[in-house]
């Protein structure tokens, strides 16, 4: 528990939070002292609110032309609205032509998107500004003021403390990572189900994913603008093992029903490796704590131990069970404790780096650096591009204003006495898709009603405005750092600082309570409703695209993996690229599967048969990832003629699917004969070696080392090959019914 507590407080949300509230505690104080005027640093905390939500996970140069931009935004929307809010006829089509404009921004990304709430906030509680202190013009420019002060404080926090956001992020990826090996483990013994952990992994990888191109973004932005320092190096090369992990970890293919049959009457020759990864996995959170300081760093020799359980258990497989049916199991064994020797192997490396770093002359930058970042596109033409119904953006836009609209209309006809926190409600819980607007509709009521049934027992037990005060304060900090990891409780607490906010100004506060709640209620409504009868963006109907893209991934990777197989030598830019995108490609597809396994039965549409392609397609990429891992990290003889027979059938079943899911007619199949005569030819020659091998074993002759990388190169590059190329025609049938 006390563990617990100390990380929070060491936490990059919770630093963000107490900044937040800094930036908006030092105007108002000030604002008072000074100036006898609460109303100027109110505006000025709004204008730090405001900026806040464009203060995310990235270089310092993103974040700064981020907040930047929010201010400028937020600066002429409060502008724009105080004017003409009294106008009731020219405020309805500003209000349209403004909310679906700011939402329409999110085509450029993320960020973008972040900049765009920024802007709706602001365009909401432009319509609460009822000053007497400080004209209209005077409330915007300290808005603006109070960004430039966020900014500010950002810009000199990341300067001051450049190691915490980097930190973070790591740790973040460590736990993930670590957890994500741990349920390889699971689905190595697990016999029965292993679906739910399958979906486990593809929601992790998508986590996974996404924090890769942030601490991408963090370290080579950092490497191209300052140099390249001692720490840049050595987050560089953890950053890179890291990822050696993960990748290792998705290309260990495991055919797990292969491994059930084979090892059905030996399950402890697998137990003892599930023991392994589960150590590996543990390592992991070992070193996550070391980074935090939790922990100090220790060697420790338990993998000697399981490794040499494992060699044991090998040796015992291949003298109690036949050498024709034992050749199988032992070389699949043999590959899968390489694999896991090699995870170690970066285990022991990221401990060596954390240990003698200083000492650590050998790193070297990594090549072409700047390709590696995933650049936003910002050309104007984008916004053309998605001015279309198909652009779920451009749907979400048209939903938010619509329902925004309505949302207006009841507040204004009613005569509610905080009607935009409607507004604010829907514009907080509303996203282009349904399930994570049910999801936020949900966690944003509850949230409110906790922090409303805490306030009201509050106000029973105590009229004290100190307490009111500091509660406030405290609630505003827990709130915001903990909204994007608790949505519900970050919402209660929220609730509990908006409730002693209006208290310290307004006496009657079960009056506040009571409109909050409702106005709530109302809000997470009308986006609820408006999500899925405006315009909605099923999953089940868009889901083709990341099909479709996923798979162009495959063929660029297969295309450069086949190119290495035959130039040999280091791994070309080009390759890292392609393996890059392939992995990013499946991990956006994982997360449109998990967004459509939270829409309503009834819209999920062939979710049975988008199941099977999920897993087919991940399965594809960890097969692609275990044949380039191979190609590239051992020693390969020539690439046999059968290899490229078998890549251009595999390359033709992928354009069939692409062209499948486009619509089209493809006519550039190929005959079945040449693939037929290639799987003779790789299984002659592979029972070939295993009788040359044989008669050596006979002899009493040791393997060489010919004969071994034959073994190896001939099994597993044949047994990649042809489950590739399964799952290639498994690709081309499946696609037909969706």
């Amino acid at each position: 528990m006390v563990k617990n507590l100390i990380r929070y407080f060491k936490s990059l949300h919770f630093l963000k939070a107490f900044l937040v509230a800094l930036a908006m505690a030092i105007p108002v104080l000030v604002s008072i002292y000074f100036f006898d005027s609460f109303e100027i640093g109110f505006s000025i905390a709004l204008g730090a609110i405001f900026s806040a939500p464009s203060d995310i996970a990235g270089s310092l140069k993103h974040k700064f032309y981020g907040i930047l931009a929010s201010i400028i935004l937020v600066f002429v929307i409060t502008l724009l609205i105080g004017y003409f809010s009294n106008y009731l006829f020219v405020i309805f089509p500003l209000l349209i032509s403004l909310v679906f404009s700011i939402s329409y921004i999110s085509v450029f990304g993320f960020r973008a998107s972040l900049v765009s709430l920024a802007g709706l906030l602001s365009l909401v509680l432009a319509f609460a500004y009822q000053s007497t202190e400080i004209s209209l013009f005077e409330h915007s420019l300290f808005i603006a003021l109070g960004g430039i002060w966020y900014l500010f404080l950002t810009i000199l926090t990341q300067l001051a403390f450049p190691q915490v956001q980097t930190d973070y992020l790591f740790v973040e990826l460590l736990e993930k990572t670590s957890e994500f090996i741990k349920i390889r483990g699971k689905l190595l013994v697990e016999t029965n189900d292993r679906s739910s952990f399958l979906e486990q992994n593809f929601k992790l990888q998508t986590e996974l994913n996404e924090l890769h191109e942030t601490i991408r973004e963090v370290i080579l932005e950092k490497r191209l603008s300052s140099g390249f320092s001692n720490r840049t190096r050595r987050q560089q090369l953890i950053f890179s093992k890291i990822m050696e992990i993960y990748e290792l970890a998705i290309s260990n293919t495991v055919d797990y029903e292969k491994i059930d049959i084979l090892f059905k009457d030996h399950p402890e020759k697998i137990d003892e490796f599930k023991v392994l990864i589960f150590e590996i996995s543990k390592r992991l959170n070992h070193i996550s704590k070391v980074i935090l300081k939790e922990e100090k760093l220790i060697f420790n020799n338990k993998f000697k131990v399981i490794l040499k359980k494992i060699q044991n258990h090998i040796e015992i497989y291949k003298v109690n069970t036949d050498l024709s049916e034992s050749r199988e199991g032992v070389i699949l064994l043999i590959n899968f404790k390489t694999y896991q020797e090699k995870q170690i192997r970066n285990l022991v490396d990221i401990a060596r780096i954390l240990n003698k770093y200083s000492k650590n002359d050998k790193i070297r930058e990594i090549k072409d650096a700047q390709q590696f970042i995933t650049a936003q596109d910002y050309d104007f033409k984008k916004l053309k591009e998605n001015f279309s119904l198909k652009s779920p953006i451009f749907r979400h836009s048209l939903r938010l204003t619509v329902t925004m609209l309505i949302g207006f209309i009841i507040g204004y006809a009613i005569e509610l006495q905080q009607s935009y926190w409607i507004l604010l409600t829907i514009v907080v819980i509303m996203r282009p898709s349904y399930s994570l607007t049910k999801q936020r509709s949900k966690n944003r009521v509850l949230g409110t009603l906790i922090g409303a049934a805490v306030g009201v027992g509050i106000v029973f037990l105590t009229q004290n405005p100190i307490i009111y005060g500091l509660i406030a304060a405290l609630s505003l900090v827990i709130g915001f750092s903990l909204v994007k990891q608790n949505y519900r409780n970050g919402a209660a607490f929220i609730t509990l600082y908006v409730i002693f906010m209006y208290a310290l100004i307004h006496p009657d506060i079960l009056t506040v309570i009571e409109f909050r709640v409702f106005d709530t209620l109302i809000g997470a409504a009308l986006a609820y409703i408006g999500n899925y009868f405006f315009w909605p963006a099923w999953e089940s109907k868009n889901i083709k695209e990341f099909f479709i893209h996923s798979i162009e991934g495959f063929l660029e990777f297969l295309k450069q993996i086949d190119l290495l197989y035959h130039q040999k030598g280091e791994a070309s830019t080009e390759l890292k690229l392609a393996r890059k995108e392939a992995f990013l490609q499946v991990g956006n597809l994982n997360a449109a599967y998990q967004r459509l396994a939270q829409e309503p039965k009834s819209k999920q549409e062939n979710i049975g048969i988008i199941y099977e392609l999920i897993t087919i397609c991940n399965t594809y990429l960890s097969s692609l990832s275990s044949l380039g891992m191979f190609i590239r990290t051992n020693e390969t003889g020539n690439v046999p003629d059968e290899f490229e027979v078998f890549v251009k059938h595999i390359v033709s079943n992928l354009e069939k699917t692409i062209a499948t899911l486009n619509n089209k007619d493809f006519k550039n199949g190929l005959a079945n004969e040449s693939l037929e005569i290639a799987t003779k030819n790789y299984e002659e020659y592979f029972h070939k070696i295993s009788k040359q091998r044989a008669k050596e074993i006979e002899n009493g002759l040791p393997v060489t080392n010919d004969m071994r990388v034959q073994l190896r190169e001939t099994q597993l590059v044949f047994e990649q090959v042809r489950w590739l190329h399964n799952l290639s025609v498994n690709l081309v049938k499946k696609v037909k019914n969706i």
